[in-house]
């Protein structure tokens, strides 16, 4: 087993450190941060447009789409190094990762140029309008419908659980065109701009209390969307979808281990975790690097490997969430303290950490569930990998 890369892959990181080296931003001119998913500061849009215009924003894009034709170790190496470094290549990770990349696959070229290109260059950010209140995450089961009028879709209906939507420029909408159809044959996607007459959106908190504001509900009221704004085939909504969650997939399983790794260096193993869950806690962390340079060395032979990520989803966010439920329960009172107040919370860097301990380990339930919950995950490797029927 080779446990390092190629010489050509070791090339391309020493090239992308040397740009970080010269062009990271001072750490004076990033204190301005966002409020929500959608709201990028200032330096941070001339950051992403620095690294799009390098092609190290997306290396895996093509050099007008902000990339330089990367293969997957290249990919992996240069999100390793950013890791490293605790930056975000986008403060709008669903604009960048998921709605420009449908863009990328499945718009024409217009809306590349009008949509795509604008979002990777952070001149406009972009929401996911896919939830909603009926349906939660069952795609299959969403009820905003879209008739068409002339050269517009009249949409109504409502989304949920928005992210950035307050924040965002436009909405990647997921609607139901064709009622009488198989319930996930009727569905197509559109591109709604948030100042569409119509639309209103309305910020609500989360756990983390009234300044935490990145969830929406979004209502839709006969707005009036051009034809042209339709991504995909009418009633493809589905390809689409499964294309647009592809894309967040692949190397999800490092950001979990990124969260791992920070928890393993940030904080002082006697003041937060007993020395058996700190224990855990390292094994997790090396178990979910071995498995993902596993899938890693598969994906760069270019094979299909849906198990190896189910599995690494599974092993990934539920080993985040139980390490940070042993830290809230081992911290007892203190654990709904904000970290500021907690004398025995000793991160290095109190910006990385705005909630207290409950408040993150709530927050971890997000991961067993965005991307695929564990349930489905559980389903598919059950199927796929040890071939038990279908229940």
């Amino acid at each position: 087993m080779q446990l390092s890369f190629d010489a050509d892959v070791e090339e391309f990181r020493a090239e992308f450190v040397a740009f970080l080296e010269e062009h990271l931003p001072d750490a004076a001119e990033t204190t301005e941060r966002a409020s929500s998913s959608a709201d990028v500061p200032e330096w941070a849009r001339r950051w992403q447009r620095l690294l799009f215009d390098n092609g190290w924003l997306l290396p895996a894009n093509p050099p007008e789409f902000g990339g330089r034709n990367a293969g997957v170790l290249q990919q992996y190496v240069h999100l390793e190094e950013l890791s490293k470094r605790r930056i975000y290549h986008s403060f709008n990770p669903q604009g960048l990762g998921i709605i420009a990349a449908s863009l990328l696959t499945f718009g024409t070229d217009e809306q590349k140029q009008r949509w795509a290109v604008p979002i990777l260059r952070a001149e406009i950010t972009a929401a996911l309008g896919m939830s909603e209140p009926g349906a939660g995450s069952d795609l299959a089961g969403l009820r905003t419908r879209a008739v068409r009028d002339g050269d517009h879709f009249v949409v109504n209906g409502q989304k949920v659980w928005t992210s950035g939507a307050h924040d965002a420029d436009v909405l990647l909408t997921f609607v139901r065109t064709d009622p009488d159809a198989p319930k996930h044959k009727g569905i197509s996607v559109l591109l709604i701009p948030t100042d569409t007459p119509g639309v209103t959106r309305r910020p609500f908190a989360s756990i983390c209390g009234p300044h935490d504001l990145d969830f929406n509900e979004v209502f839709f009221e006969n707005a009036r969307v051009p034809a042209e704004n339709l991504l995909g085939p009418l009633n493809g909504g589905w390809t689409v979808a499964n294309g647009s969650l592809g894309h967040e997939r692949t190397l999800l399983w490092l950001s979990f281990a990124d969260r791992l790794q920070e928890l393993t260096e940030d904080f002082r193993p006697e003041s937060v975790f007993d020395k058996d869950s700190y224990a855990t806690l390292a094994m997790d962390l090396q178990a979910l690097r071995l498995l993902g340079s596993q899938a890693l060395s598969r994906a760069a032979r270019g094979e299909q490997d849906t198990q190896s990520l189910s599995i690494l989803k599974v092993l990934g966010s539920e080993a985040v969430q139980s390490a940070a439920e042993q830290a809230l329960y081992s911290q007892g009172a203190d654990g709904l303290v904000h970290p500021a107040f907690t004398a025995s919370y000793l991160p290095m860097n109190l910006d990385n950490f705005s909630c207290s301990w409950f408040e993150r380990y709530a927050r971890s339930f997000a991961g067993t569930i965005a991307g695929g919950t564990s349930e489905i995950q559980r389903t598919i490797i059950a199927e796929r990998v040890l071939g038990l029927p279908r229940g």
